[in-house]
């Protein structure tokens, strides 16, 4: 659910080391998102090419693109993205699905925003201010509801493409992304992790009580 997390977000502690391969991959994959970053800061996104971003992390443009199809999904793509299946499915079986999320989250958002938060800040506001970085990261949003549909379909033995599972999966993805996307257009001044919970606590009981509902009809079962 990378949209929402910094470059860094570190593995859960019941992960297993990496080998001698793995580490040398993720330390060419962090160079290159450094590089890329920094330049960003200092010449904007559409002044930075893969060329530049190649030279700056000391490889070839080739192996940028072997790390990353296009340049949207330097600034998208985070460390925690392959593990939040394993995460949501570490859960119990029988939490509601978007509490496990929150869990998830909070995991996520809570250590990559600690350790670097001009990253968050400035991979949200990349999100919202440049087109071919929103378009990747709307592309990008059906993998991870995808992952969503499969803890879905687990724990309710319903099936992982019915339409109900994916309503309810993209629902739930769509809203956290324009979360992030709210906490960018307003100068990143909200605590972004209250930000997440006011989203999930919505999605889990409908627009009851607020200004803007009426309709508390039910919501997925867990």
């Amino acid at each position: 659910m990378s949209r929402m997390t910094a470059a860094r977000t570190p593995a859960p502690t019941a992960t297993p080391p990496l080998g001698l391969r793995e580490r040398k991959k993720l330390k060419t994959r962090l160079a290159i998102r450094d590089a890329t970053y920094r330049l960003i800061r200092e010449q904007g996104y559409e002044g930075t090419t893969v060329e530049q971003i190649a030279e700056a992390a000391e490889v070839s443009p080739s192996t940028v693109f072997r790390y990353f199809p296009t340049k949207e999904d330097i600034v998208l793509t985070d460390e925690y993205d392959p593990l939040m299946e394993s995460e949501l499915r570490a859960r119990p079986a029988d939490e509601p699905i978007v509490e496990s999320l929150r869990h998830v989250l909070r995991r996520a958002v809570g250590l990559g925003f600690a350790e670097e938060p001009e990253v968050s800040r400035l991979r949200t506001k990349l999100m919202t201010e440049v087109p071919a970085v929103r378009a990747r990261m709307l592309e990008s949003m059906s993998v991870t509801g995808r992952i969503v549909c499969r803890v879905i379909a687990e724990r309710t033995g319903r099936d992982p493409d019915g339409l109900e599972v994916r309503a309810f999966s993209m629902a739930l993805i769509g809203a956290l992304t324009e979360t992030a996307a709210y906490w960018a257009e307003h100068d990143h001044q909200d605590d972004l992790p209250t930000l997440v919970d006011r989203t999930l606590d919505m999605l889990a009981g409908g627009f009851a009580g607020t200004e803007i509902s009426g309709d508390t009809g039910p919501v997925m079962p867990s």
